[in-house]
């Protein structure tokens, strides 16, 4: 009985983080938005992980917020997409899921891969502004 509730939960678990993440990366509005100097936050995911879903949650956190404490988060684009989308993959030179990349304008300033911290994410979020 115990294994039927750990299984259960296991199912329940990884399906509600893979049904938060969507591909939201548009290679014209990525350009334009790079052209248009703003912050520009790229990240990958992969279905049925957890860790992109806590990336991804914290991203959404910022976009929806717009702020941390007395510093803005407005100037930003955040895009996704699944790490399995070998042509956005190549790229970015991306090859594992839970990668983060923020750029100003053109330059690449931040690379991680794995990072799920909040206070860390939002660090690297405010060194790029």
């Amino acid at each position: 009985m115990k294994k039927i509730f750990i299984f259960i939960f296991c199912i329940f678990a990884f399906g509600v983080n893979s049904m938060e993440k969507e591909t939201t990366f548009n290679k014209e509005l990525f350009d334009k938005a790079q052209a248009d100097g703003k912050i520009v936050i790229v990240s990958s995911w992969i279905k049925y992980c957890s860790s992109c879903a806590s990336q991804m949650k914290i991203l959404n956190k910022a976009k929806k917020e717009g702020k941390l404490s007395d510093i803005e988060f407005t100037n930003i684009e955040y895009f996704a997409f699944d790490v399995t989308n070998k042509e956005i993959a190549n790229l970015f030179d991306i090859q594992y899921q839970t990668s983060l990349l923020i750029f100003i304008g053109s330059k690449e300033v931040y690379r991680s891969i794995g990072e799920t911290t909040e206070d860390l994410i939002y660090e690297a979020i405010k060194a790029s502004i």
